[in-house]
């Protein structure tokens, strides 16, 4: 029979989703992580407390990603049934993590008996199972627990301590809700923390983490609206390679980028003064372009790039972070690709550290996709640069096409990511996407211009590049994984030598 703090927890879990974009209710995501920390701690045992993180996580995520469901059953045509349990089995694998961390928690406190647990020690237990969950098996950090808050006073400390540390933060606020509910009165700490830590990220929105690089360019982004089911059909890709020639070619700006595979050819298969005809646009308007197309170094190995031309060097940027399933196959699951009629395979992956490209007074660096869900990598891309005294990226671009998902949230939530990493790194963030969500993000995260999805059109804007690093683009995830990993430490060390029975 299923329990009653089972339930509470399912149900908890999947009301989260609202706390992300498109609907930005971050309260919620505090209300239902303090319902999670009282059913934690009054658990009876750390394996009760297990079903109930597992429950809440796994509900999340399913939720959160459900979207996924489109991408296997709509335009891979796996049965409904499978795709749906594919979708589940991915979240109930990645909540696994969370049951456990929860578990930890739980039998750390029985064993202390230390009621400031729900300030401490289940937060941070929480933010390991987050940050787990962004590299395990190559990650999938999709709506970790800090990107609610790209809008909320906590969005403040990003420069400092990242999406891991704001959700760290979070679940603090949480556990200091829960504190006082389970209490029944309030408690100096835990109303103290309540109001220092939204009070200080308020604070912090008002510091300037990155000052003005040069002069502004203009930027044109293409959104090609392009249908998935049609996107690499034979009769389709002409009209691409037409619709995009077009849409470059009809003004000029200082930087023109289309989406990732815009062209959906490699070079060596393109009309002949394709290419030709683009780079004398360029030079005659003094634009530079950046183009997503494939990419072939050698026979057999392809990679997902995106192509610079206009300023008289050869420039490629080539993904690095590919995405499972999609860009590359695991191991032993070659038969549920095969299950799927699209176009997937084993691509190469560039290096981590790649050059910007040189845009007037700025430096541009491109991501693709599901890159910019890590922000620990931008990051030590930026520091890295600086470390080598080499030109310090100014612009960050992501080029996606998440035409996969159809009209879902997935496109407001890649969008909140994306703003996310602005205000990590103190950079604007320009997105140039196939069907949405097309925008600018300035270096304080703010949208200034975005197209609207599932339109055809050409966003233009001016954009301000900025120098300096933030603390974050510095220390990445150190901080606050350190914290974390030294107060369970400390803690599970003092439990060691005492025994319970749950």
């Amino acid at each position: 029979m299923i329990s009653l703090p089972f339930m509470l927890s399912l149900l908890s879990g999947a009301v989260t989703v609202f706390a992300f974009a498109p609907f930005g209710w971050w309260q919620i995501q505090i209300a239902a992580l303090a319902l999670l920390f009282i059913l934690v701690q009054r658990a009876k045992s750390a394996k009760a407390a297990f079903r109930v993180g597992w429950a809440f996580a796994t509900a999340a995520i399913a939720a959160g990603t459900h979207w996924l469901y489109i991408s296997l059953h709509d335009y891979g045509g796996m049965p409904s049934w499978l795709a749906s349990l594919a979708v589940f089995l991915l979240a109930a694998s990645l909540g696994l993590l969370y049951g456990l961390a929860l578990a930890l928690a739980k039998r750390i406190t029985i064993i202390l008996q230390w009621p400031m647990t729900l300030l401490l020690l289940m937060p941070c237990c929480w933010l390991l199972a987050d940050w787990t969950r962004g590299w395990i098996f190559t990650g999938f950090p999709w709506l970790a627990t800090g990107y609610a808050h790209t809008n909320s006073p906590l969005g403040g400390y990003a420069p400092l301590i990242g999406v891991f540390g704001i959700g760290l933060l979070a679940s603090v606020v949480a556990g200091c809700v829960a504190l006082i509910i389970m209490l029944r009165r309030p408690h100096w700490v835990a109303v103290g923390l309540l109001v220092s830590v939204p009070l200080g990220g308020h604070l912090l929105k008002d510091l300037q983490w990155g000052t003005a690089l040069g002069q502004p360019i203009s930027v044109r982004l293409l959104q090609g609206n392009v249908a998935q089911e049609m996107k690499f059909e034979p009769e389709q890709i002409a009209a691409s390679l037409a619709l995009y020639q077009d849409m470059v070619m009809a003004q000029r700006a200082d930087l023109i980028a289309t989406p990732e595979t815009a062209i959906p050819l490699l070079s060596s298969q393109l009309p002949p003064d394709y290419l030709d005809q683009l780079s004398a646009f360029a030079k005659q308007n003094d634009s530079r372009l950046l183009l997503g197309a494939p990419w072939s170094t050698a026979p057999g190995i392809y990679l997902n790039s995106v192509i610079g031309i206009g300023n008289g060097v050869a420039y490629r940027y080539d993904k690095h972070h590919l995405v499972p399933f999609g860009e590359f196959i695991p191991i032993g699951f070659r038969w549920f690709v095969d299950m799927m009629r699209m176009p997937l395979g084993d691509f190469g992956r560039g290096d981590l550290h790649q050059p910007a490209f040189h845009v007037k007074d700025q430096w541009v660096l491109p991501n693709i996709c599901y890159e910019d869900l890590f922000g620990e990598e931008i990051a030590a891309q930026l520091f890295a640069a600086a470390d080598r005294h080499a030109p310090v990226p100014s612009i960050l671009l992501n080029v996606s096409n998440i035409a996969w998902f159809g009209d879902s949230i997935a496109l407001p939530q890649h969008l909140q990511i994306s703003q996310m990493r602005s205000l990590e790194t103190a950079r604007p963030m320009l997105r140039a996407t196939n069907t949405g969500a097309t925008a600018v993000i300035d270096h304080r995260g703010q949208i200034i211009a975005q197209l609207a999805p599932f339109t055809q059109g050409a966003l233009e804007a001016k954009v301000q590049g900025t120098q300096g690093l933030t603390p974050y683009v510095r220390i990445g995830n150190g901080l606050p994984i350190g914290v974390a990993l030294g107060v369970v430490a400390i803690l599970w060390l003092r439990s060691r030598g005492r025994s319970v029975y749950d």
